[in-house]
């Protein structure tokens, strides 16, 4: 037997969690079809790779990102921290289109960098169906949503994202969401959702909700987090909270980004009544000193003006409070005049370290960057890398095989992803090699667009993309749909 590829004397972490055994993995085409335990045994293969004192691990799985493939498909960042697969149509958030099938192949025909999985999002889906804003959908748009949500999953998506902290999402009830849950759980798929809220005094009643979902299809607590919340035992509360739904039945779980500040759309931070449907000029014109108070007390309530930076626009890489002072007017009013509801994104540092590290550390997280390759926020290009580094082997709190499970298998097996996440024979060769030592996440708050690095060798759908500091110039990633098979 001729192998395309083989790895020899590699030290494995299968993606399980458990602990590394020594072996030699062969390539055939995309698969991996060999796995020698004993390595008595000689094998030709057209490369080889001796991998003394490398771990090999399953490519990581990026359980909640961004991007648009179609425009920008290399994703250089993802692969440089040892990515290769996203999760796609987040927060609520899908690509505009009724029937899905067109983009997928679009995707393929482009070949992207990494494997992309698809979600559909209920704010799309919503804005589809006709339903828009209204806060309770005629059953006309009820059915059409369940309409376009069923064609979705029967073209390869995985499940439902929500984002109800955005529009419209943040119209919806709970008896719009449970619907929507049933026809989830219908087709056998699953439902992200960036919750009502992230606040410490409301993020109880939106992991509720979130829970009467799942009643109905498997749920996930998007980038979970508590927003003011402050130290271990309020991480454990959440937790605990969790685990009561587990031991009723409830399939929940999490994903993670592992920095303290968020990033999204600066929207976040205005009333519904001066956000889309409605004209902003004319808000400003009728109730400016109103919004102007509201944003005020908001941006205090958040930390403060130096708490927020903006990532995007003309005032990119600056704080609210020297935006403020170099325009020589009030921060509110930088607000509302300068960059308004949808003139920016920015990074918000509103998370505590301890808190976010207990909810980090349960079994049942796994890691996200909710990052893309245009976001200015280091998540994007370094989040994978800070666990390897900081989590693993700076501050000891994961062990090394425990942290490439929340990378890896425990995604994989969560979202329904048959094939990949685990270092198995005839599963698809998507392969990291490295030496956890030299893992760097280079990217910071100030220059956010830095490529982590120190992966020796990433292999995607068999192909070798990434070699030393090298990132191949040809694509080898595919868009990977999941199999079809709705409940009777």
């Amino acid at each position: 037997m001729t192998f395309d590829l083989l790895i020899t004397n590699a030290t494995v972490l299968d993606g399980t969690g458990q602990d590394p055994f020594q072996a030699t993995v062969g390539i055939q085409n995309d698969i991996i079809t060999l796995i020698d335990r004993q390595q008595e045994n000689q094998y030709e293969a057209a490369r080889t790779i001796d991998a003394t004192g490398l771990t090999l691990t399953p490519g990581f799985i990026d359980a909640h990102a961004h991007g648009e493939p179609l425009a920008e498909p290399e994703f250089h960042n993802f692969l440089a921290m040892g990515v290769t697969t996203i999760c796609l149509g987040q927060d609520g958030f899908s690509p505009d289109q009724e029937d899905v099938r067109g983009w997928m192949d679009e995707v393929d025909a482009v070949k992207p960098g990494v494997n992309i999985i698809l979600f559909a999002g209920h704010n799309t889906l919503r804005m589809l169906s006709g339903a828009k804003y209204d806060p309770v959908p005629s059953e006309a748009h009820y059915l059409k949503m369940e309409e376009l949500l069923a064609d979705a999953m029967q073209a390869g998506c995985f499940g439902l994202t929500t984002g109800l902290e955005y529009n419209p999402g943040y119209y919806a009830g709970s008896a719009e969401l449970n619907r929507l849950a049933k026809a989830v759980g219908k087709h056998k798929g699953m439902l992200m959702s960036h919750m009502r809220s992230e606040s410490d005094d409301a993020i109880a009643a939106a992991i509720d909700e979130l829970l009467e979902q799942g009643n109905y299809c498997p749920v996930q607590v998007s980038h979970i987090k508590v927003v003011y919340g402050k130290g271990r035992q309020r991480g454990e509360e959440i937790l605990e909270q969790l685990r009561r739904a587990r031991a009723r039945g409830i399939q929940v779980t999490a994903d993670f980004y592992p920095y303290t500040a968020s990033y999204t759309s600066i929207e976040i931070l205005f009333p519904e009544w001066a956000k889309k449907p409605f004209d902003y000029a004319e808000v400003v014109r009728t109730r400016g000193e109103e919004l102007r108070e509201f944003l005020k007390e908001k941006i205090l309530f958040r930390n403060g003006p130096e708490a927020t930076q903006i990532g995007s626009g003309p005032f990119k890489g600056k704080k609210l409070s020297q935006i403020a002072e170099a325009l020589h007017k009030p921060f509110e009013l930088v607000l509302l005049e300068d960059i308004g509801p949808y003139g920016a994104f920015g990074a918000y540092f509103i998370m505590d370290e301890e808190l976010q590290e207990t909810l980090l550390l349960d079994p049942y997280t796994m890691i996200c960057t909710d990052g893309s390759p245009t976001m200015n926020h280091p998540r994007s290009f370094g989040a994978f890398a800070r666990v390897l580094e900081t989590f693993v082997k700076q501050r000891q709190l994961l062990p090394l095989q425990e942290a490439v499970r929340k990378m890896t298998g425990l995604t994989a097996e969560t979202i329904g992803l048959a094939d990949r996440g685990f270092v198995k024979e005839g599963y698809k060769a998507d392969l990291l090699l490295f030496d956890q030592q030299e893992i760097k996440a280079t990217a910071t708050y100030e220059e956010a667009r830095q490529l982590a690095t120190g992966f020796r060798y990433i292999i995607l759908n068999g192909q070798l993309v990434k070699e030393q500091d090298q990132i191949s110039p040809g694509r080898s990633g595919s868009m990977l749909r999941k199999a079809y098979a709705p409940s009777a």
